[in-house]
């Protein structure tokens, strides 16, 4: 196994901050420096920062995040994610984030490839949430959000809307990942979402994980 790949299972890391690490001489192997490219086996000692390190069976799990908890490992005084899992879950890591009073679909993973994979803006991954708002959207609006975007301050804002029950009720689908972006996209123009719920992100579904409840995630 490559040694960047290596040293990125075995700490969650991305390949690139594995890299980095490497270029840094923060990893070594047998006690030396390693080679560019260099491969490792089992009968090898990696260290990172002077820890050794080995290669975990990668796991990653889906989360049906319920209102009220935090992603966070220090809730400071708040209910987080680690309360819902068991302990051989806590060395996972949240890939991206859901706010407080926002519920759904949340991944967590000990792949650092994976998780870059997801975040990386240049993947452009789908993310689909279902959310309600305070009063009805105007048709003008939906307009605006869908073909024209709405500009905050961290640039312009274009989600996919497609009405679900009423005009209050929506289906958003977006591929970035701005903290907050949909709340700030509908407050920009007047509007409260007092429901934002994930159901989607990239090749990953809730289906019917009941809230609270957590599941391996299939591939």
């Amino acid at each position: 196994m490559r040694l960047n790949k290596f040293v990125a299972q075995a700490t969650g890391m991305s390949r690139r901050a594995a890299d980095a690490a490497i270029a840094e001489n923060r990893v070594l192997v047998n006690g030396q420096a390693p080679q560019a490219g260099q491969q490792v086996s089992d009968q090898d000692k990696v260290t990172l920062d002077g820890q050794a390190l080995s290669v975990q069976s990668l796991t990653t799990i889906i989360l049906n995040k319920p209102v009220g908890y935090v992603v966070s490992r220090a809730g400071q005084g708040a209910k987080t994610i680690y309360d819902l899992l068991p302990a051989n879950y806590h060395s996972l890591k949240p890939v991206g984030r859901l706010d407080k009073d926002s519920s759904g679909l949340l991944l967590l993973t000990n792949d650092g490839e994976l998780a870059n994979r997801l975040t990386h803006p240049r993947f452009e991954h789908r993310k689909v949430y279902e959310i309600r708002l305070d009063t009805a959207l105007q048709p003008l609006h939906q307009q605006m959000i869908n073909d024209i975007g709405v500009q905050l301050k961290d640039g312009r804002s274009q989600l996919q809307l497609v009405k679900l029950e009423d005009a209050t009720h929506w289906r958003v689908r977006m591929h970035e990942g701005r903290n907050r972006q949909i709340r700030r996209t509908f407050a920009a123009l007047g509007y409260t979402v007092i429901d934002l719920h994930r159901t989607e992100f990239g090749n990953f579904s809730l289906s019917d994980l009941k809230a609270g409840s957590h599941r391996k995630a299939a591939g």
